[in-house]
């Protein structure tokens, strides 16, 4: 990986490091905050449009399925342009879909428009992502993780909150307004603050057989996994037929890739490493973990303790502290001693912050409560950071962006099964009872908890496959650098 910043291998970042992650995590803001403030303006959106909720639907998954067809389209478009100007390009995109969605018309109009959002961050996460692995030079990767993880963080904690003052004081349209000014100031910066980067292949060819099977593979199950809290299950042909569908385009893609002589829109032979594999394998469960839960631990406070939409999302920040007090940590801890260690005690802390909710009842003390979620926080911060550090350990440069590509992927499919596994969880187990059953209605959320301690344990299982000590993984890439750049001088 180039290490043209200087980035050194211990101690504080290089200037030009810290400045360019500063720029990226502005931007990175945007598309966080706007599908979790969005997320809570559904209902309202259905009211003033006059439209079903199932149709509304459609304006937060359109904008997941153009996330993920845009998705593997990253790859080729930093190694073809570079990581600065596919950056840049997303945040224009994503500012022209919130500026014309603030302007629709109907809801046809703004579900097409969230696609061009949905567009817009499809190309900007994994092509971030890209960008930090390389300016990091192969070192550093935990603290530098913990910088840039902060809206991904934040998001999910403060999208609801701030989505209930806009939608309940001004508008829904407020939300995409809230967006104009974040991307033009995100803009500038950007073309400002992050170092210009070369191309790895300024002739490099769209892989479009690659891209025919693996965007709509990703879409489809993205698709198919939400639709199953719709359907109650998956015995639904709107469920397995998409599933199926996507699982089959996948194996082909993975066949297609292993065979051609051309750049893939994937380079699958990564899964070939362990410690990739089962980092990818963990963001998956981490998405189950924290999505799902973060789906039913709203609606446990409204509907088993009456609380309001606003004073819900209140009552979740104490899991966001806990996120924010142990990113640092884990960072610094990830890149002296490793993963394994530090993914364990997180996963020890998300379980022991989440047994108190699978007993929770109607009147369980709020207090109690608050600090299961700190601690339920301060695992979660430990855990993702630390696995997405240890998924790039070793990569050379060129694989940077498979990799970007590949732990999105599996950590958008893991969120998404997460909340469709929970919430039909919950709608059979409550199913029969009457919203003023407060005792069975908390019952069927403890249900659902449980469902969630047990991911968080099977999570130790691939914990074991990831490395003890960080020093072996820094030289492997180190070595992959040099070699690397023996290749291109001979070249």
């Amino acid at each position: 990986m180039s290490t043209e910043t200087g980035q050194p291998a211990t101690g504080n970042l290089d200037p030009v490091v810290r400045r360019a992650i500063t720029v990226l995590v502005v931007g990175a803001l945007v598309p966080l905050l706007d599908s979790t403030m969005m997320n809570v303006a559904i209902h309202t959106v259905a009211v003033e449009m006059k439209a079903a909720i199932s149709t509304v639907q459609w304006v937060a998954t359109g904008y997941i399925l153009a996330m993920g067809l845009t998705l593997p389209i990253s790859g080729w478009a930093t190694r073809r342009f570079g990581c600065k100007p596919s950056y840049v390009f997303s945040l224009v995109v994503f500012l022209i879909g919130s500026g014309c969605s603030m302007l629709s018309w109907n809801i046809g109009s703004l579900i097409a428009f969230r696609v061009i959002q949905g567009i817009g961050a499809g190309l900007m996460v994994p092509v971030m992502q890209t960008e930090l692995v390389q300016l990091s030079g192969g070192r550093n990767l935990g603290r530098m993780m913990s910088l840039i993880s902060v809206p991904g963080l934040l998001g999910p904690i403060l999208g609801p909150v701030l989505g209930g003052i806009v939608v309940s004081s001004l508008s829904w349209r407020a939300i995409f307004w809230i967006n104009i000014p974040i991307c033009i100031v995100a803009i500038p910066l950007s073309v400002w603050g992050i170092p210009a980067d070369k191309p790895l292949d300024r002739k490099a060819s769209l892989d479009g057989i690659g891209l025919l099977l693996l965007s709509p593979a990703f879409a489809l199950l993205v698709y198919g996994i939400a639709r199953i809290a719709t359907h109650g299950g998956l015995h639904s042909s709107a469920v397995y037929l998409p599933l199926s569908i996507g699982v089959g385009l996948m194996a082909f893609y993975a066949v297609y890739a292993l065979n051609t002589k051309r750049e893939p829109a994937l380079n699958v032979r990564l899964f070939r490493s362990v410690r990739f594999s089962a980092s990818n394998i963990l963001l998956t469960l981490q998405g189950i973990i924290m999505n799902g839960v973060l789906l039913m631990l709203p609606l446990y406070y409204q509907e088993a303790r009456g609380a309001s939409v606003l004073s819900a999302g209140l009552l979740l920040l104490p899991q966001g502290m806990g996120m924010l007090l142990t990113r640092g940590w884990a960072g610094r801890t990830a890149d002296r001693g490793g993963a394994r260690n530090i993914v364990l005690l997180s996963l020890a802390a998300i379980a022991i912050g989440t047994v108190p909710f699978a007993f929770a009842g109607a009147d369980t003390s709020l207090i109690l409560l608050a600090a299961a979620l700190l601690i339920r926080g301060a695992g979660l911060g430990g855990l993702f950071i630390t696995i997405m550090a240890s998924a790039y350990i070793g990569l050379p440069r060129e694989q940077a962006p498979h990799a970007s590509i590949a732990t999105r992927m599996f950590n958008t499919i893991g969120g998404a099964f997460g909340a469709a596994v929970l919430a039909t969880v919950f709608q059979r187990q409550a199913a029969g009872h009457a919203g003023s059953d407060l005792h069975a209605i908390s019952r069927a959320f403890n249900v659902c908890f449980w469902w969630a301690i047990g991911f968080t344990v099977a999570a130790v299982i691939p914990t074991l496959f990831l490395t003890t000590r960080r020093k072996s993984g820094m030289e492997a890439a180190t070595q992959g650098t040099a070699s690397q750049a023996e290749v291109g001088s001979s070249t």
